[in-house]
């Protein structure tokens, strides 16, 4: 009986250490497996891959669910930036294309404040961009949460130089649209809107009457960037604006006399004047149009109206007929209307 409980004891004690040990085991693998994710996927520079991956499967509302991503009021006002930034182009169809993430480098500045660089491609245009990361302790016991330390959003002034409109990777907005109800037009229009970084961003300008070549701008970087976009006259407003001023002096060509009223052109005769002068163009002015303070200008510009008149002497009572080039010099004034209507004004 004695040799039997032995045996039993034995085969327990076996069983224990057999236990204790696959239990130790286990232990040891989840710990080096808590360590492995904290290192990889729960590191800081993985907290900032998850970012970059939301981001290149356009999926915007994850990128923006990510601790730090839309920053406080007071992180706002302490970096100097407006607190009241429309988030109109914090949306998938505005993101461009972000491949070949590639982590560049994971530095601890101090105690749980980390420096992360990424390397990837924007549009397939090789760029960098630097984030701020700080430890925001632990969830379930063991893995470490992060946070950005400074919102990796930017916000893009942009400036549609003579115009309010201007689209960006497809998507037309009204820079109007955010001003005071009571704001008085403007010839130049400033809004500013946050936006995602890193990303490429293409700004133009296509109208009936103006045209901005596009504007690539690649973001890399969070806070204040600015864009300008240059809306200048395009072929059709130079055509129309062209058109009404050979029509205007057309008109003038029409008056027989030497100095046609409200016109730019004229000639002084000493001598008699024997029948009407028949004007007609030579050469009209040929319209160029640059910005001014409210408008588009043409400075003086060169052209020729042709005189045939019939004049006698008060000398010796000789008559000639005089058929020549009457130089002169015209510009103009043209603002595009409300309604987009042309208001041209001679000068």
């Amino acid at each position: 009986m004695r040799v039997v409980d032995r045996k039993h004891r034995t085969a327990v004690v076996r069983a224990s250490i057999a236990v204790a040990v696959v239990a130790a085991l286990l232990v040891s693998a989840l710990f080096a497996t808590v360590g492995s994710l904290n290192k990889e996927v729960y590191s800081a520079s993985g907290f900032v891959r998850q970012y970059l991956d939301a981001l290149a499967r356009t999926d915007t509302a994850g990128a923006l669910a990510l601790d730090g991503v839309v920053a406080t009021n007071a992180q706002l006002e302490a970096a100097g930036l407006a607190t009241d930034v429309p988030n109109t182009l914090l949306r998938a169809s505005v993101l461009g294309e972000i491949t070949d993430i590639t982590l560049v480098s994971d530095v601890e500045e101090s105690p749980g404040l980390h420096t992360v660089v990424y390397d990837f491609a924007l549009d397939g245009q090789a760029s960098t961009m630097q984030f701020a990361v700080q430890s925001a302790g632990r969830f379930a016991g063991v893995f470490d949460s992060w946070r950005f330390a400074i919102s990796p959003l930017a916000q893009l002034a942009v400036t549609v130089e003579h115009e309010s409109t201007f689209s960006v990777n497809g998507l037309t907005l009204d820079t109007r649209a955010h001003a005071a109800a009571d704001a008085p037009p403007s010839f130049s229009n400033t809004a500013t809107y946050l936006a995602f970084a890193p990303a490429r961003y293409t700004f133009s300008h296509t109208s009936a009457l103006l045209a901005a070549a596009p504007v690539p701008i690649p973001v890399t970087a969070p806070g204040l960037a600015a864009v300008s976009v240059d809306a200048v006259p395009n072929e059709a407003f130079i055509a129309q604006v062209q058109g009404e001023l050979n029509d205007f002096l057309d008109v003038c060509a029409t008056q027989t006399v030497l100095q046609p009223t409200n016109c730019p052109f004229g000639i002084t005769i000493d001598n008699r004047v024997l029948k009407a002068p028949i004007w007609s163009m030579a050469d009209y002015p040929a319209v160029s149009l640059t910005a001014g303070d409210d408008r588009f200008e043409m400075p003086g510009t060169l052209g020729q109206a042709h005189i045939e008149v019939q004049v006698q002497s008060l000398f010796d009572g000789s008559i000639e007929t005089r058929d020549e080039n009457v130089p002169f010099t015209m510009g103009l004034s043209v603002a595009i209307q409300p309604s987009g209507a042309l208001a041209i004004q001679l000068h």
